[in-house]
């Protein structure tokens, strides 16, 4: 333990994530790499639980034409996949996993239980959190944050496609700036996207920590655990 920073961090990886270049479905060459990295994580004896997004099968926007409600909870299906597939990918690689779901589908998942969740972690096994919070008009990045909350994770991993927070989008704006710190005050105030805003506010209003990473490099995942400086420090 001495080799990290964190005891217990809540990973949020986006759908997108899992499909790699490919930009739908799973792609299990890319899953399976940062699977590895997060059994080189589980090894130095972090606890750790994910929360997945569904975007590479659906994202709610997508059914514009739809009641918001019936395309939402498509979505939150959609993250339960990519539950079963980093479950698949890890047990793949040795580590025990537990799948739970803000819907029931007892058949292939537990039901989310704060408790179930806590014991799980402390016996070393990752916990994969699925389908968002549960309930339409909350987006992903809402249910990492309320997990991270009720899980008391240390910190929250958010690894996107960019690797870290700027003052506009960089590959539009190259004068954009790179932040290496900022506050969710600042986040919200200029409204730099980070996360939608009601996950801004409820990591501001718990005083949870949010480290902005590429994941394009999987490696990053254990330097975020090791407290090397990398992307941004959002708190």
């Amino acid at each position: 333990m001495s080799e990290v920073k964190y005891k217990r961090v809540l990973l949020k990886l986006s759908g997108e994530a899992l499909a790699g270049e490919q930009k739908t479905g799973v792609n299990v060459e890319v899953v399976g790499k940062i699977c590895d990295k997060i059994k080189e994580v589980v090894e130095l004896g972090v606890e750790v639980g994910i929360v997945v997004g569904g975007g590479n099968f659906w994202r709610g926007r997508d059914g514009h034409q739809m009641e918001r409600t019936t395309a939402d909870y498509m979505g939150m299906l959609a993250t339960a996949m990519n539950g079963l597939a980093l479950q698949d990918a890890l047990e793949a690689r040795g580590l025990y996993s537990r799948l739970q779901t803000a819907i029931e589908m007892r058949e292939i998942a537990e039901p989310f239980i704060q408790r179930k969740a806590e014991k799980h972690l402390k016996k070393g096994r990752v916990v994969i959190f699925a389908c968002g919070a549960g309930h339409p008009y909350f987006t992903t990045d809402t249910a990492a944050v309320l997990r991270a909350t009720e899980i008391q994770a240390d910190i929250i991993l958010l690894g996107k496609a960019i690797d870290a927070v700027y003052s506009a989008d960089p590959k539009i704006d190259k004068k954009a700036e790179k932040f290496d710190r900022i506050s969710y005050l600042d986040v919200l105030n200029k409204d730099l996207k980070v996360m939608d805003s009601t996950a801004t506010a409820l990591c501001k209003d718990n005083n949870i920590p949010l480290l902005v990473f590429g994941i394009s490099d999987p490696e990053n995942i254990v330097r975020a655990v090791k407290g090397e400086k990398i992307g941004t420090i959002v708190e």
